[in-house]
């Protein structure tokens, strides 16, 4: 089963999975913001250590939303394999906010 993505989310999701930074951070608002688990985060401290100083990656499960929110495994060298939700905004083709926490 193929899960669809809203194609601005799956541009975020392979960004990520490729380790590709530039890839990454061009998908997102110059403004965008995140929180985990409930918590306001710095996006870009927090991208550097959870996902790209950690090796992370996405492997999504299902999608709702029109494929805007996830449940995926997110799995990276600082906490291992995790079950997940995210929620995507999208603002004029980017990623203008996402929010992640545990499942």
């Amino acid at each position: 089963m193929t899960v669809q993505l809203d194609p601005v989310v799956q541009e975020f999701v392979e960004a990520l999975n490729a380790n590709d930074q530039d890839r990454f951070k061009a998908v997102l608002t110059d403004d965008a913001t995140m929180s985990d688990d409930g918590v306001e985060r710095n996006l870009t401290q927090w991208t550097d250590k959870e996902i790209f100083g950690g090796n992370g990656h996405l492997e999504v499960e299902s999608a709702a939303a029109g494929g805007t929110e996830l449940v995926a495994d997110y799995t990276n060298s600082r906490w291992g394999s995790m079950r997940t939700t995210w929620r995507f905004t999208v603002r004029d083709g980017k990623v203008s906010r996402f929010e992640t926490g545990q499942a």
